[in-house]
């Protein structure tokens, strides 16, 4: 899916979407994503939702998140509330939805000038 919008100046946003991939200011990554508006995009190395563990959600915490979205791939899943521990302690909030809405979401919220984090799951 193609998304057009105004790209705050400097900041990360999605423009396309896809199974596998997604394109982030018209660079294509594949697999899962770690993005926040003002950082490169980094492989989360996550390889699917029931590979997930509590340090893949700690290293989240690196990138000093306000919120998380949390794109759980094709459909929404909601992960243990053990593996999101580490931000429940820090009280970073983490909303949970399918990958498709947390790059719309994600959008929303960094042209507000939020410091939000998508940690995506690949679709497909």
């Amino acid at each position: 899916m193609k998304l057009h919008s105004e790209r705050p100046a400097g900041a990360n946003t999605f423009t396309a979407y896809g199974d596998g991939w997604f394109d982030v200011n018209g660079e294509r990554h594949s697999g899962s994503v770690l993005v926040v508006p003002e950082a490169e995009v980094v492989a989360w190395g996550v390889a699917d939702f029931d590979s997930l563990s509590e340090a893949d959600f700690e290293r989240l915490l690196a990138l000093e998140p306000e919120l998380v979205l949390f794109g759980t791939g094709t459909r929404q899943r909601f992960p243990h509330p053990r593996l999101t521990a580490p931000l429940a302690r820090r009280q970073i909030g983490i909303e949970v939805m399918d990958t498709g809405a947390a790059c719309r979401t994600y959008n929303i919220l960094a042209g507000e000038g939020r410091r939000a984090l998508a940690a995506l799951l690949p679709m497909g």
